[in-house]
Formats: structure tokens, C-alpha cells, sequence
């Protein structure tokens, strides 16, 4: 496992990070053999949130009995100090420790300051100097609220999405981060599963000496993979490099990257899987998606009620109901139907 150093925090973290939201959805028994595992491969960063129902506890407890040697990193998405700091104290609780490494801002719509109206990060400043937080960080999907919260100076990490499907633009966020001393946690690395090719996404990221990929892990065989990146890192070659590119031609434009934002849906309808239904089809195992289960969820869509929610909560801007509407038109058709 390789290291480095963390932005100016100075903290020496592992190059590859870990991202805890996909162990809610397995067992107990499983997420503790997952982290524990993680921890023996040499990974010493694990991002959370307070948002993530259970997986501070399974952090906790799984962990807690190495808490030195880690680095933890949490969030939370609360509108007010009062708010923040019942979201701080139970990430806490759950994680089994007195103080969180780096505490982030949770994707909000505008960038916390020092004397704003909202008092949420004068707020945090009072629990780093509690000793309850060592840093303070911010997520973000955003582009403007990324680059002005690396701009302000007030961060010491930005959370942002970093694959090889980023703009030219969102990359040259990393040389801003480098110079300002900002650590950046790279998330969506396989762009929320539609990137199947594990291994040329860390060789991709793996340039970028400042990037600490946090990998979204549920199963072993993927964690196996990324310790076994680590152990032998995959190069950069004109095949890989070939690899990336059809990847780019094929999904170049806005997409989306299941951040999960655009819910709950009214009507049900699984957002993030329905609004790239065709790429998943192509791009992973397909007979998940075939089922009965599927085809109803895809006939779903017929009950949108176009309310507009999704739409006003996407960070991408996205039409979801129009884009959800096709590919439901493109599943179907698939199916002869």
C-alpha cells in the first residue's frame, strides 16, 4: 500500500480510500469482514456520513479497536448549527471515537463561511477548537461551489467526483487543490458502476499524486481487486489509454452518475438505476436488470407525475423525467416489447 500526505493537513493517509455508503446495503457479518479486510490490505481512510444509515455504526463497529491508526471522514447535510452539532455528536457515538479526522459539509447549495447568516461553519470552527473535529472539509457535485470553496481558503479538503470522464476543467480543479493545499477525496471514481474496468480507473486517478480515490466497496472479490492495483499498479499503457477512450465516446455528455439526490420519488420509481438503465444493460451483468422485478419498476415510470423534484435536486442539472422517459422507451424496445 502506498501513502501520502493529505493536502496541509499533514495527515499520512493510504492512496487508496475507502467509500462506506454501498456496505449499508449488506449484512453486519459481512461489512465487518469487508472493513476489517481493508484494514489488514493497509487502507487507513474511510468516508462516511451521518446520512448513511448505518454505516458509521458498522465503521464503528468494525474498527474502532484500530481508531489510532485511522482516518476518518464524515459528514453531514444540516441546515443549522444546532442541527450540525446533533449530527457531529452521533457520528461520534456511532463511530466509537472523540474526534473525527476531517468533518465535511454535505453537498450544500452554497459554500459555508465565516459570519454567515446560517452559522454553520463558525459552528464548526467551535468543534474543532472542542477538539471534536481536526479539520474541516466540504463535498461537493457542483463544479461553482467546488471551485469557490477551494478558492475561499476556509477548506481543507474538497469531496468532489474525479474519473476519467471528467472535463478537462473539473482536472484542472487538482492543480488549484495542489496549490492551495487542499486534499481532495476523489468519489465516483466508476461514475456511480457505469465504469465496469476497475483497474483503468485507478491507473487513471493514480496520476493524480493529490486524488485519494474513495472506492465505493460491497463485495470482496472488488476490495481483493483494489489492494491487488495496489500491490502491483497497473500502467497507464497505449491499451489502457485505448480502453478509457471508448469509455469517453461512448458515454461523453451528461449522464447520471446515481449520487442518489434526485430522491425519494414520489412515485416510487428508482431514479438513479432508471435514468441509466441503457448503460447498465451494456455495461454490467444485464440479467439483474431482465427480471420481472425490473420490467415493473421500468413500467413505473408511467406514474411520474412530473412534480419536478428530481429535476430541482439534480447537481447535474439533469431532466430526469425526460431521461428517464427514454430510457424507458430504449428498455422496452430491448426487450421486443
Amino acid at each position: 500500500m502506498e501513502y501520502t500526505i493529505f493536502g496541509r493537513t499533514g495527515l499520512k493517509v493510504s492512496r487508496t480510500g475507502f467509500g462506506c455508503i454501498p456496505i449499508q446495503r449488506i449484512s453486519y457479518d459481512e461489512s465487518t469482514a469487508l472493513l476489517k479486510r481493508a484494514y489488514e490490505g493497509g487502507i487507513t481512510l474511510y468516508d462516511t456520513a451521518h446520512g448513511y444509515t448505518t454505516s458509521q455504526d458498522r465503521i464503528g463497529t468494525a474498527l474502532s479497536h484500530v481508531r489510532d491508526n485511522l482516518v476518518l471522514c464524515t459528514k453531514s447535510s444540516a441546515k443549522t448549527p444546532e442541527d450540525l452539532m446533533a449530527h457531529l455528536d452521533n457520528s461520534l457515538d456511532k463511530l466509537r471515537t472523540d474526534y473525527v479526522d476531517i468533518f465535511q459539509f454535505h453537498n450544500p447549495g452554497f459554500v459555508p463561511r465565516p459570519g454567515g447568516e446560517d452559522g454553520l461553519y463558525d459552528a464548526l470552527v467551535k468543534a474543532q477548537s472542542a477538539g471534536k473535529v481536526r479539520f474541516i472539509g466540504i463535498s461537493q457535485h457542483k463544479y461553482k461551489f467546488a471551485l469557490e470553496a477551494v478558492q475561499s481558503g476556509l477548506y481543507d479538503s474538497l469531496q468532489y467526483p474525479f474519473s476519467y470522464l471528467s472535463s478537462d476543467e473539473e482536472l484542472e480543479l487538482t492543480n488549484l487543490c495542489k496549490s492551495q493545499g487542499v486534499g481532495i477525496l476523489g468519489m465516483k471514481g466508476l461514475c456511480g458502476g457505469i465504469l465496469s474496468n476497475a483497474t483503468a480507473a485507478f491507473a487513471f486517478l493514480r496520476q493524480y499524486e493529490n486524488i485519494v480515490p474513495i472506492w465505493g466497496i460491497e463485495r470482496m472479490g472488488d476490495l481483493e481487486e483494489f489492494l491487488s492495483c495496489e500491490q502491483n499498479p497497473p500502467s497507464l499503457d497505449e491499451a489502457m489509454m485505448q480502453v478509457i477512450e471508448k469509455d469517453r465516446s461512448e458515454l461523453k455528455g451528461s449522464f447520471c452518475r446515481s449520487c442518489g439526490y434526485c430522491l425519494p420519488c414520489p412515485a416510487k420509481i428508482p431514479l438513479p438505476q432508471a435514468a441509466r438503465m441503457s448503460f447498465l444493460l451494456g455495461r454490467t451483468l444485464k440479467e439483474k436488470f431482465l427480471g420481472e422485478e425490473w420490467q415493473q419498476h421500468m413500467r413505473n415510470i408511467d406514474n411520474c407525475i412530473s412534480c419536478g423534484s428530481c429535476t430541482a435536486k439534480c447537481p447535474y442539472e439533469l431532466d430526469v423525467p425526460k431521461l428517464i422517459k427514454h430510457q424507458q422507451k430504449l428498455y422496452f424496445e430491448g426487450l421486443g416489447q
